[in-house]
């Protein structure tokens, strides 16, 4: 029979592998494909190239994983990417708008995107992922009705600087969208972790009925939930635009699997058990250090889409494993002893 220290260490050991073996599995794969291409792998240039790849990815992944927080799922980030990235450069290249205004005019199309999504989700009381998925099929009806089918061209002036500049910029002899992923990183976590607002998302998520007995108005921060999603998906596709410097209309489905990979698979370390934004981070961080290693090795093209399914399968288990895990280890209430009336 195990004794309550040997118990006790035991969930200790749990607990510090649920919440750190994604981060040490990061370092175990850098280290792995930096023996195995020494020349290649562990280089400032694959470095970098590696932060400019899945910038993007990871601010998209924070957009999903805002809504994960309360129990929903927003499938419309991928379309609602390249909406905001074709609706970017069509400001810009064809309605001949300052960049500043069309970026200003995505971002409030995403916040209005988002709060759509939200209301069809708590007043319709249609699921999330058929709402979710409905709004994201009729955005990219409005993708191609605003491209017409073909890819947006900038003529020979080129995009605005200042668009450009956006993504190509560099910070420390880094990618400037490296510390964009940092800052909403740190910014979601103080808004999760330290306002009063994020301790009702979480509580929402855990159980919208007590967040109601308790007073907590859990449409109208559902709703929220799904507006910040929309707003940093609308960042994210103004990003793609100043990197892609083209309108394709189709490019925002590709950043859809990964992005929600990393949100589920966020979720089982750093606070194992809910969606976290470091977590997501660290997610991010495994997805592009395996998919990098596996590439210059000289992976076929569908290893890819192979690697980003099973590692969603694994992630959807995990996290549901974890939130298991979390619920067993709270504390029962006490049972009030009798008193003598009832005895």
């Amino acid at each position: 029979m195990l004794t309550s220290e040997v118990v006790r260490r035991r969930l200790a050991a749990g607990h510090f592998i649920g919440g750190y073996g994604l981060p040490a599995l990061a370092l175990v794969l850098f280290v792995v494909f930096a023996l195995a291409l020494p020349d290649t792998f562990p280089t400032m240039a694959n470095l970098t190239a590696i932060i400019s790849a899945y910038s993007i990815i990871a601010i998209l992944a924070q957009g999903a994983m805002i809504p994960i927080v309360t129990g929903n799922f927003d499938l419309s980030i991928g379309y609602g990417l390249g909406l905001g990235h074709v609706m970017t450069l069509h400001l810009v290249v064809n309605a001949g708008r300052p960049w500043h205004e069309a970026c200003l005019a995505v971002l409030a199309g995403g916040v209005a995107v988002g709060m759509i999504n939200g209301f069809l989700v708590e007043f319709a009381r249609i699921d999330s992922f058929i709402a979710t998925l409905g709004t994201g099929s009729v955005m990219y009806a409005v993708t191609g009705w605003v491209t017409g089918g073909a890819r947006i061209v900038a003529g020979p002036q080129g995009l605005p600087a200042g668009l450009t500049g956006l993504y190509e910029s560099r910070i420390l002899n880094l990618p400037v969208a490296a510390f964009y992923v940092l800052v909403l990183t740190a910014v979601l976590w103080i808004v999760l972790e330290r306002l009063a607002l994020g301790r009702y998302l979480y509580v929402i998520g855990s159980n919208p009925r007590a967040a109601e007995l308790v007073g907590i108005p859990v449409r109208r921060y559902v709703i929220l939930a799904f507006a910040g999603s929309g707003l940093v998906t609308g960042f994210a596709g103004i990003l793609l635009a100043a990197q892609q410097q083209i309108g394709n209309p189709s490019v925002g489905l590709d950043h859809l699997l990964p992005a929600f990979v990393a949100a589920l698979l966020g979720s089982t370390t750093i606070k194992p058990g809910r969606a976290n934004p470091w977590g997501t981070v660290v997610a991010v961080a495994v997805l592009a250090i395996g998919l990098s290693g596996i590439s210059q090795m000289g992976a076929d093209f569908w290893v890819t889409p192979l690697f980003d399914g099973i590692t969603l399968l694994i992630a959807v288990g995990l996290a549901g494993y974890s939130a298991r895990r979390r619920t067993r280890a709270r504390p029962a209430p006490e049972r009030e002893a009798p008193n003598e009336e009832q005895t």
